[in-house]
Order: C-alpha cells, then structure tokens, then sequence
C-alpha cells in the first residue's frame, strides 16, 4: 500500500491524466506540476515527468517538453514514451541528429509500432533535405567568391558564411567534397585579410576532431603556406593561423590515441609523419627574418603545447630529444636576440618569456643525467662560441641568452653565468654609457640574484652599482630595471620579519616608486610591466602590502596591464597578489624546535605583526573592492607560454583566499570566479590544482552549484572534487570535498553517476571510518544522497560487507549530524530497496534500541527519519511489523500518531500508517489503536 503522501501525488496523477483525456491540456499541466511538489518517490516523478511533457508538447513548448522527457529518461533509460516525446521535442527544435537517435532507438524497441516508424522516415527525410539545403548553400557561396566581378562586401559575406557552414558536420563535409580546400588556398593567398581570417576559420571547422580530413588539408594546403600566412605581420591572422595548427595538431594526436578508429580512417597510416612534418616547419620559423613578431611567439606557442610530454608517467619523450636535436640551437638564438641591436630578429615584448618557457618545458622533459648533460652542453657551446667573440654584438647576445635561460632551465642558466669571464662582464657593462649594453646587463644581473649564495655576492658587489644606476641615469628604462635589482635584492629575506636587508624605510621607498612608475602611462609598458616585477619581491614584506592595497590606482594600473597584450606581467602580478594575500605555504616551526634553535643562538624566523589573520582578511576585502576577481579571469583566459604553470598555481592560490570568507564567496563567482577556476585544476602545478580544487569546494558548498557552474561546466566540478579526497591532502581539503560533493549529489542523477564513475564511492566509504567526528558524518551524508543511484543501493545488499551495520550503529551515536545522515540514508535505502529490510535485525542485537531512540528523539529530523525506517520495515515484512509491535515502538508510535502540529504532519502520517498497517496485519486492533490516542 502507498503512504499518504505518495497517494496523494497519485491522486493528482489520476486527475491529470482525465484532464488531458478530455483535451483540458493546462489544467492536466497544473495537476502534474502540483503532484511533483509534493511526490519524494523517483519512479512515481518519473511517471509524472513523462506526462507533463506531453502536455508541453500540445502547447507547443518543446524546450520544457524535452526537459522534461530527459529527467524521466535519468531515471529509467528504458522509457520508451519518455524517448518518444523527447524525440518528438528534439525534431520541432530542430536538433535532427539527435532526435534520428531517440526515434530510432524506439523503433529498435518496438519494430511494429507505426508511430515509432512515421517519425523514423519524417526524421530521415527532414535530413536528407537538409543536407540538399547545406550543399545548395555551398554551391552557392563557392560561386560567389569564386566571382572575381563580384563586390568585395559580397565575397567577404560568401566567406563568412562558409564559416558558419563548416561549423555543421554536415556543412564541412560538404565543402569537403566540393573541392573547398583549393578555393580556401586561393583565398588565403589573396592579399584581403578578411578572407584570409574566413579561410582559415573555415579549415580549424573542417579539420576540428576529424583525423581524415585534416591529414589531407595538411598535404593538400601545405605547411609551407600556413607557416607563411602565420608569419604575417598582422596579429589576428597570425593568431587564427596558429590556432588552425593548434586544431590540427589536435585532430592528428587524438587520432593516434584512439584504439578503435573509424571506417574512414581505418585506412589511413599512422600520422606521425606529418606531426614531425608541421613541427620541423615550426623550427625552421624561429631564426628566419622574414617571420614577424607575432609569428615567431604563435611557432613558439605551438611548440609549448604540442612537443613536452602531457603526462611524465608516458615513458616516451622521443619528441623533445627530436626537438632539442633538430631545434635547440634555433631556439637559443631566438632567446639571444637583442632586439635594440641592428639586424636583429623581428621580436614581440612577450617572445624572450615565451622561449624561457620553452626551453624550460624541453629540460623539464628529460629522463636521465646523460639527456639533461647533453642539453647543458650544447647551451654553453652557444654561450662560449658568442662570448668569446669580440664583437661586443655577440657578447650581448651571450648575455642575454643567459638571462633567458635563467628565467627558464634556472639550473642550465646558472651553468653558463658560472662560465668564465661571463659575471664579470655582466658587472662592467652596467656602468656601461651605451643603453642597449646597460640594459641586457642589468636585466642579467636581476635575474642572477634569484640564487641566494650569488645574491649575497651581488649585495656586495652590485648593489652600490644599482644605487648609482637608479639615482644618476637619465633613462628611465636602466632606472625601473636597477630599481628592481635593488627590489629583488632587499627581498632576500623572504618573509621573515627579523632578516632586513636595507635600512628601516628604504623599502617603502623602493614601493613608492614602483608604485609612482606602474601609475605612469606615459612610460612604455615594457618599463610599467618591471616595476609590477618589483613590487612581487617588495610584497614580501607586510608594510609594502598594506601600502599596495591602501592604493586604488597602482592596484588598478596592475589589473589593466594584467589585462593588456603584454603577457610577461602575468607571473609578477600573480607573485604580487600571493604576498598580499599571504596565500604562500608557511609551515610553522616546532615550538619545541623554535626553543632549541633560540639555545643554540641559532636564527628564528618571524612573523609581520600585519601578517596575522585579521590583516589579511582586510588586504582581500579591498582587493575584491578594487577589481581583482575579473583581473584573475582575464589572466587566465591568456594564450600565451608565459602562462605557466607556475602562474597558474598564483591564481588558484589567490583565488582560493579570495573565497576563505563565506560572504565574499558569491562576488567571486558573480565576477566569473568559479568558471576561471576550472581550467586551473587541470593545467597548473600539482599543488595548484589541489588549491584550485580546494577553491572550487568552497564555492560548491555555499552557492548553488547549478547557477555557480551553469550547463555543462557542472560535470567538470566533480573530478577535481574527487581528487581532494586523497590521503595526501589535508583533512580540511578532505572536508570540503565531502561537503561539495554532498551538494552535487543532490542535485540529479546524471551528477550521482558522474561522481559514481570518478570512483569517489570507495573514497568516500573510507572516510565514513575516520576518527574526526566532522569528516566522518560529512562522508556519511555524501553517502545519503549518492543511496539514492541504483548502483550505491546494491551495494548494501552484498552478505560479505558491514555497510549496513555501520549505518545501523551510526544511527545510535551520540553525534546527531552523524545520527541523521546515516538514519536518513537507511530512511532511502528500507525505501528503494525492501529486500534490504530483513537484514537490518542481523546487523546488530541493538537495532530495536536504536530505532526507538529516533523516535523518541527530541530533534524533529531524527522523529521523522526513525518512522520512515519503521513505516519501510514494516511494509517490507510482516514479522518485522511483529517485531516491531512487541516492542515500545507501538506505543511510541500511538503517541506520534495523535499530534496536531502542523510542523510534524509528516511524522504523525507516517506513524499512523505504521499503526494502519499492524492492523491490516492482525497485529492490532483499531480500538487498541483508539486507545492509546
């Protein structure tokens, strides 16, 4: 028999149900939304779900009607009318594909069913005409630009067109076979650059996820061609053509991983040829002349992204030793590039950064001392054969070689400072009268200073030359730079309060001019972009970033170059924000350790007095007033190598300050916040996805996931909320994650089965055994709302695991967080699952106690998650009603049953249909019943 409650939503079921029979569609649409509110059994909302969608579909709102047929097809995939309507929705909306899928799918089910059959063949005609319609269109656009007599306004819209066109499957595959690709060269050898950029729009179309089509393309355009055309001067087209060879190098390297591929490629051979192909063009960009600025950084970019292993755990790293090999000595010269000297290579402000990255990324990805030795060998080869010349061209572009290496393979860097006679010159050429000389060579010596035993060397050797630089030059590119060395210098101290190395209020001097220079848009970006450099070794030190964060116009100057095309600034801002934010790793000394050190006279570290909390928490205040979220945003949605991996570790790190406070949690993710969040947890050091996924549990806690992480982005939360649930991780990390993933596991039962795949399950039972009180009724109340998939449910009927009896005993704590979590989750489980009922007596000799204690619990949760367990166990078998009416429950019960609260009318119908039931089993009689009222 149904409780009250179900046969209520039953009751409105029926009512619908004759309204819609008797055509009254909105009323039956009224009746079944009603009947949703109040109806907690899943199969029940799926009925109903099914036909308020075919209510929707009368009204013609074919949206709702899609929505709704796929929320009862979540939960029983079998549905075939639910399939049906969704099918009928899917057609009117348009989206044939996929309402071919639903329709034929039925048909498979039900092969003799007419209707089933009809939409079959209107769907299959609908599509042939569209691809009638597509090809049509092809034709005509071909003829439009094909039409030299044609106006240039019309030709540039056929193009535009075509895009749009490539986008479709259908589309692409029809340009595909019309012979596109060779009026795609022509355009992109014409000299308009708007049918250049619609060309190779129209190709990243045609070559994305398709591995067939995108072999041909690349042997039909050539690389040559789509070298030259990302060579170009102009910025747009260089950066479409890069991302054309980025779709490319996408389609040809995914296809290569695929262990089943399809009819079309099962043809074709391996692509690895043309792979090496497309990056020995790449190479042969770095040193030529005739490659811009813009060109050079995209060749570098692409090689960033496509030569390094993803993953150190594949053993091969055959294309790097290839790279290296083929490559290294063009890279090297790229880096040794003085762009003031004459003849130098066409560079962008962001290429040096862009090829320590490289090079860093190539020396991170070698496997063994004899790889990691030849590439330092070959490094100083370069180095020695320029400086040893005695062109001072060469020695500069020495020098500068090894400032690049120094911001990128530090270790390979530091090699070739060490060579002889290289620090020397660096020294003496700061007092040099030629700018460009004095420049490479304060730049050289900042980045030298990044080691601490060469740092002190510098401090007594250098810093009165860096004085004398940023006091007597007129220019103010040396000036910002020397001021920076002075910066860096003054920072050696790191945080420690007690190691000063510049007299008291020469640091606040340093950041006021810092300050001065970054608000100065008259100065190049170049020169605002080193003093923001400076501030990330000042910001150490608490005084400067109470000073920083106190000044709205240096902050904002510093969002707007973080915003600007000047992609070196990235990292300095991110280190600026990590100090004022202190969300820098401080592992606290030993108390114990911190007295023997204080013993033996050895030095202690020390906290800033404005380090403490309740300072940070103010800094963070006033970064998010001044802007710092979108900031973040637009950093991270930079294509550029000098986004590293290390940078993005900054922006989790600040991120995840900015969400500590629960109040500033829903600005964060207003600003766009939670969405820049989750490429950070898949692309960033391994510690900075553990704090980009620590930030994305806190948000997932506190806001509604679905408006959080609107659509799709959802599904992307879950891994990374898995993956704090690692032993390695912090308990609070482990919290969070089990409270995050508690909200996600309510929401629908496509999230319960994407946590279910991560394998989260296991995990999270592990935790249900931990000592913190906290973690563990956390874990049990994950558990509660995942009991709700089939998949968990049959987990506790296995006869060899103690789940159920941990869930019994659980109930009978002393924790009440604990007692209702896992109360609730027996409340689902007895209901889903019946059979599950007769094992809870072997589970343990005290069940009965426990059961009684929730009813007799002062908490109104508890009361009711009790008589629900009750009201299950006695629907489930009759001589556990016996039982159970043996013992106090009855009285219990009696007493609930009689309540007039309406805050309790849930307990008091489910104990009065536990009392109903006993009768209808003979157990008792209703004047027994009477009585106890």
């Amino acid at each position: 028999m149904l409780s009250a409650e179900v046969k209520d939503s039953s009751t409105l079921r029926e009512e619908g149900n004759n309204h819609f029979k008797a055509g009254d569609v909105e009323q039956a649409l009224i009746c079944y939304t009603k009947a949703l509110k109040i109806s907690d059994c899943r199969s029940e909302n799926a009925v109903l779900y099914r036909n308020r969608a075919a209510c929707y579909l009368k009204l013609e709102d074919f949206t709702k009607a899609e929505a709704d047929a796929t929320k009862a097809l979540d939960v029983d995939q079998g549905d075939i009318k639910a399939r049906f309507r969704r099918a009928q929705a899917l057609q009117k909306l348009g989206w044939l594909d996929q309402a071919f899928m639903d329709a034929q799918t039925c048909a498979q089910l039900e092969p003799k069913n007419k209707a089933f059959q009809d939409l079959l063949r209107q769907l299959g005609a609908q599509i042939q005409q569209k691809l009638s319609s597509t090809d049509s269109q092809v034709q005509q656009m071909f003829k439009l630009l094909l039409d030299s007599s044609a106006p240039i306004s019309d030709r540039q819209k056929a193009a535009q067109n075509l895009v749009v066109l490539s986008r479709e499957d259908a589309g692409a595959e029809q340009i595909f076979r019309n012979d596109g690709v060779k009026l795609l060269q022509n355009l992109l050898d014409s000299q308009q650059e708007e049918l250049i950029l619609s060309a190779l729009r129209t190709l990243v179309g045609l070559c994305t996820g398709h591995q067939s089509r995108t072999m041909a393309i690349v042997n039909e355009v050539g690389m040559d061609r789509l070298c030259g055309v990302m060579a170009s001067a102009a910025s747009t087209v260089s950066l479409s053509a890069c991302h054309l060879l980025q779709v490319m190098f996408e389609a040809l390297t995914e296809g290569m991983k695929k262990e089943i591929r399809g009819k079309d490629e099962a043809i074709l051979p391996e692509p690895s040829r043309e792979l090496r192909s497309m990056l020995h063009h790449l190479i042969d960009m770095l040193p030529a002349s005739s490659v811009s600025g813009a060109g050079r950084d995209s060749a570098i970019n692409l090689l960033v992204k496509q030569v390094p292993r993803k993953s150190l755990k594949n053993p091969d790293n055959s294309l790097t030793l290839w790279v290296i090999d083929q490559g290294l000595k063009k890279i090297l010269e790229v880096a040794g590039t003085v762009p003031e000297v004459e003849g130098g290579l066409p560079l962008t402000d962001n290429t040096p950064m862009s090829c320590s990255v490289l090079l860093n990324k190539l020396y991170d990805d070698l496997k063994s001392d004899k790889e990691r030795e030849n590439f330092n060998k070959l490094c100083e080869e370069y180095v020695q054969r320029h400086f040893g010349s005695s062109d001072m061209e060469n020695k500069l572009r020495a020098i500068q070689t090894v400032s690049v290496l120094l911001q990128g393979p530090s270790d390979v860097g530091n090699r070739t400072l060490e060579l002889s006679g290289v620090m020397d010159a660096v020294i003496s050429l700061c007092a040099s009268e030629n700018i460009t000389q004095q420049q490479v060579a304060v730049e050289a010596l900042i980045h030298a200073a990044g080691k601490a035993k060469r740092a002190s060397f510098i401090t007594a050797n250098g810093v009165a030359l860096l004085k004398d630089l940023y006091k007597k030059s007129e220019n103010d590119r040396i000036r910002v730079r020397a001021l920076v060395g002075l910066c860096k210098l003054g920072s050696a101290g790191g945080t420690d309060f007690s190691m000063k190395q510049f007299a008291e209020g020469s640091t606040l001097k340093l950041t006021k001019q810092c300050r001065k220079w970054l608000c100065n848009e008259a100065l190049p970006p170049t020169s605002r972009r080193w003093a923001i450099e400076g501030l990330a070794y000042l910001t150490l030190d608490a005084d400067v970033k109470e000073d920083l964060v106190e000044d709205k116009k240096a902050l904002q100057a510093m969002f707007e170059l973080a915003k600007s095309e000047d992609k070196t600034v990235l990292y300095a801002v991110g280190s600026t924000l990590v100090n004022c934010t202190n969300s820098y790793d401080v592992e606290k000394p030993d108390p114990q350790m911190v007295e023997l050190a204080k013993y033996a006279k050895q030095h202690v570290p020390e906290e800033h007095p404005k380090d403490v909390q309740s300072f940070v928490e103010k800094r963070v205040v006033k970064l998010l007033e001044a802007g710092v979220v979108s900031a973040m945003v637009c950093m991270v949605k930079q294509e550029s190598p000098a986004l590293t991996e290390a940078c993005r570790e900054c922006i989790a790190r600040v991120i995840l300050a900015l969400v500590e406070r629960q109040e500033d949690r829903g600005l964060v993710v207003a600003q766009g916040g939670g969405k820049a969040l989750l490429p950070l947890v898949s692309e960033s050091t391994d510690r900075g996805k553990f704090k980009a996924a620590q930030a994305l549990a806190k948000i997932t806690i506190t806001s509604n996931p679905e408006i959080a992480f609107p659509g799709e982005r959802v599904y992307e939360v879950v891994r990374p909320l898995v993956s704090l649930l690692a032993l390695d991780c912090t308990m609070l990390q482990n919290f969070e994650a089990l409270m995050a993933l508690t909200n996600l596991a309510g929401i629908s039962e496509r999230l319960r089965q994407k946590i279910i795949k991560e394998k989260a399950v296991p995990k999270i039972e592990g935790f249900m055994f931990e000592d913190h009180d906290m973690v563990r009724a956390a874990a049990t109340e994950c558990m509660c709302n995942l009991a709700l998939s089939t998949e968990v449910q049959k987990l506790y009927l296995a006869t060899d695991s103690d789940r159920l009896k941990l869930l019994v005993l659980y109930s009978g704590e002393d924790d009440e967080r604990l007692r209702k979590a896992a109360s609730g989750t027996l409340a689902v489980l007895t209901g889903e699952m019946p059979e599950l009922c007769t094992c809870i007596p072997g589970t343990t000799s005290h069940w009965l106690e426990i059961f009684q204690a929730l009813l007799l619990s002062e908490n109104q949760d508890l009361r009711h998650r009790g008589v629900v367990i009750i009201m299950n166990l006695m629907q489930a078998d009759k001589s556990l009603a016996e039982k159970l009416m043996e013992s106090e429950a009855l009285e219990i019960l009696s007493v609930l049953a009689k309540g007039d609260n309406p805050n309790q009318a849930s307990i008091q119908k489910a104990a009065q249909r536990c009392l109903d039931l006993a009768i209808e089993y003979g157990l008792i009689r209703i004047s027994h019943c009477q009585k106890s009222f």
